[in-house]
């Protein structure tokens, strides 16, 4: 019972962490604003493990490689601790485990990285309809914007109504749950 506890504890502190440092990634590379309030508190939440792996990873021009990174590096120790909380012999098990366990965080890497835009995309277009000028519209407007921008050239708006967002959210649900998710569950069930 308490394995349980301290695995939904690891399994959520560690998920969230990993969504502020890629939040924190994606709003450094699409450009999205940092003075707002949800931006400041990505930077709040974050800046504890970034500051000090910056002097060890500088940035490669847009990309912010330290907290991509600590995203990673935090999924690794995420699927490290569930294997160890699950009584898996991780000392004794051999290198094929640890192949395993960076594959498989790197596939959750991807998956979030798709939920991020995925509901940001979903947020944004809920906001449009009920209440356009919510603070955090530009935000979501910034981040959303490069991965809608090709789908908008191509798929011609239906009346008023602007049809990319919907595409995008279709197209990024059947990625992950005909590819990444199967993926994944096939690379952990290797162990």
């Amino acid at each position: 019972m308490i394995n349980n506890a301290i695995l939904f504890l690891l399994q959520t502190l560690l998920g969230l962490l990993t969504i502020a440092f890629l939040l924190r990634f994606y709003f450094q590379l699409t450009r999205t604003s940092f003075q707002n309030q949800v931006a400041e508190l990505i930077v709040t939440v974050t800046n504890f493990a970034v500051k000090p792996m910056r002097r060890v990873l500088p940035s490669i021009g847009k990309l912010d490689l330290s907290t991509l990174v600590l995203a990673y590096a935090t999924q690794i120790m995420l699927y490290t601790g569930m294997l160890w909380l699950n009584g898996f012999p991780l000392l004794v098990a051999g290198n094929q485990v640890w192949g395993v366990i960076l594959g498989v965080a790197s596939i959750s890497i991807v998956n979030i990285s798709i939920s991020i835009f995925l509901y940001a995309v979903l947020i944004q277009a809920v906001l449009s309809w009920v209440n356009p000028h919510t603070p955090i519209a530009p935000i979501l407007h910034t981040l959303t914007y490069p991965v809608l921008k090709p789908l908008k050239k191509h798929i011609p708006p239906a009346g008023n109504f602007d049809l990319s967002p919907l595409i995008f959210i279709i197209s990024a649900q059947l990625l992950l749950t005909t590819i990444l998710i199967p993926l994944e569950n096939t690379l952990l069930s290797t162990l």
